[in-house]
């Protein structure tokens, strides 16, 4: 190179942060006010946003178009579900049973895992979260668990948050198969290792973890050494603080978040602090 003429140099690599959906950026599928606007800020920031949801039940396509609903595009590629991470600790090949809604089973084709009757001897089931509940095949799903066939959650959330209050969450139907059985689950989903690592291959690392729980957003902040975000728009109550792992921001909801974020003009904590 000519004296005096610089190499180019590597543009900064962006900072991530990965937004739980459910009690975040919508409750059952309605938009919580602000929450576009907040992503819309974050990435004029240059922040590169992420979704990541312990939600297995729907389709990809189908986060993808709810957030098209909610005023906020992305690709594909930037969800991550619970029901990715469980697929990706099956092996392409092999056969699962499965307890749960079309976002599962879409996981496990693209994974190459053969989906089978839970009667037939699977290597392993899968549990997520299904609202069509049927006795009979959490009892299969259970004899195969004692038979000997891994017992594999989506997630072990005990709530799902609505408008209307809290549902019964994936961790309910995990806890029938895994007391039926007397076999504990292997996780999947937030804060657990399989997400982690289907996070960090595909966006190398996470600098904020934004979440309405400590027990799976703020531990999963802390697995993947982020700064977790709290906010009061899902399941944490104001009343229910303080919480463990202590967050760095708490927020009524994302759009407070990110504003006490951006007024503070920097990479380390910000907004309201923990009560």
């Amino acid at each position: 190179m000519s004296a005096g003429l610089q190499e180019p140099t590597a543009p900064a690599p962006q900072a991530v942060w990965a937004l739980d959906l459910d009690g975040v950026v919508w409750l059952a599928g309605r938009a919580i006010p602000g929450s576009a606007q907040a992503v819309e800020a974050l990435r004029r920031g240059g922040m590169h946003v992420v979704f990541l949801t312990n939600n297995s039940g729907p389709l990809l396509s189908g986060h993808v178009a709810a957030l098209a609903g909610a005023g906020i595009e992305c690709s594909p590629e930037d969800v991550a579900t619970s029901a990715q991470a469980a697929a990706s600790m099956l092996q392409p090949g092999s056969a699962a049973a499965v307890v749960g809604d079309e976002g599962v089973h879409e996981a496990l084709a693209e994974r190459g895992v053969l989906i089978v009757p839970a009667a037939s001897r699977p290597a392993a089931v899968v549990v997520g979260r299904t609202l069509a509940l049927d006795y009979d095949e959490l009892a299969e799903a259970a004899s195969a668990v004692r038979d000997g066939a891994r017992l594999v959650a989506t997630n072990t959330d005990a709530t799902f948050p609505t408008g209307h209050g809290l549902l019964p969450g994936a961790g309910a139907l995990v806890a029938f198969v895994a007391t039926a059985s007397g076999c504990e689950p292997e996780v999947a989903g937030k804060p657990h290792r399989a997400m982690a690592s289907l996070v960090r291959q595909r966006y190398g690392g996470v600098d904020w973890v934004v979440g309405d729980r400590a027990d799976t957003d703020g531990a999963f902040a802390r697995q993947v050494g982020a700064h977790f975000g709290l906010v009061l728009s899902g399941v944490t109550q104001r009343s229910q603080l303080p919480v463990d792992p202590r967050p760095d921001i708490v927020a009524g909801d994302l759009a407070e978040l990110v504003a006490g974020y951006m007024g503070a003009g920097r990479c380390g904590p910000a907004g309201t602090p923990q009560a």
